[in-house]
């Protein structure tokens, strides 16, 4: 597949339930890889490519992400849309690739890649169980272009942020949370006394998230 990406793949032969996992700017694929024990007590497909945009992080460090970051600039219309892009195909592929339960087939995002996983759930819910995004953001000119859909009623939404985060402010999961609500979508919204990052209690909440939102409520369907 184009993206560089890693995979946590359950044993047997599936079709398995799946989180498709988008990590932050500056990590790589491995970056939420980790999570794929507690996820379904380690029964799930996990998926997790790396963004196309890369960086020097440091001596001998190479970052990743989606799209371009500029501190206090407007996000770049035309680097976000190649993420899209990128990003669009390799579900495309992954569909074909992996043994994939279409109907438990959730995305996860951490930061940037909550962004990129709006954009990608929010304009086509009915591919998609449900969406967790972790200290992430709902930028106006995404959530203004957000088509209206019979299928964004009741689609399970979980929004984690930390009140102490010094990268994106909580206020911004605030509007996050406002701006969801206003879709009719059915959202968990929650807040814990952590910084840009998972914690022990965020990490519970997140698994019990997925067994009773997506998982189980879809096997139950």
């Amino acid at each position: 597949m184009e993206l560089m990406h890693t995979s946590h793949v359950p044993s047997g032969e599936g079709p398995f339930p799946t989180v498709l996992a988008l990590h932050g700017w500056g990590a790589s694929a491995h970056d939420l890889l980790g999570l794929a024990p507690y996820l379904h007590g380690g029964e799930a497909l996990v998926i997790c490519p790396q963004g196309p945009v890369s960086f020097q992080a440091g001596p001998g460090q190479v970052g990743h992400g989606w799209f371009p970051i500029s501190a206090g600039a407007p996000m770049d219309p035309a680097g976000f849309a190649k993420g899209r892009d990128v990003l669009a195909r390799f579900v495309e592929q992954a569909l074909d690739h992996f043994p994939i339960d279409p109907r438990k087939f959730a995305v996860m995002g951490f930061s940037q890649g909550g962004v990129m996983g709006f954009d990608l759930v929010l304009r086509d819910p009915a591919r998609f169980a449900g969406l967790a995004a972790l200290s992430s953001w709902l930028p106006n000119d995404l959530a203004n272009t957000i088509p209206e859909s019979e299928d964004l009623e009741h689609f399970p939404v979980l929004v984690q942020h930390g009140s102490e985060d010094p990268m994106i402010a909580v206020d911004r999961g605030r509007e996050t949370r406002d701006r969801l609500t206003q879709m009719s979508v059915d959202l968990s919204y929650r807040e814990y006394e952590m910084q840009h990052e998972v914690r022990p209690e965020s990490l519970r909440d997140l698994v019990t998230w997925f067994e009773d939102k997506v998982f189980q409520r879809i096997a139950l369907a």
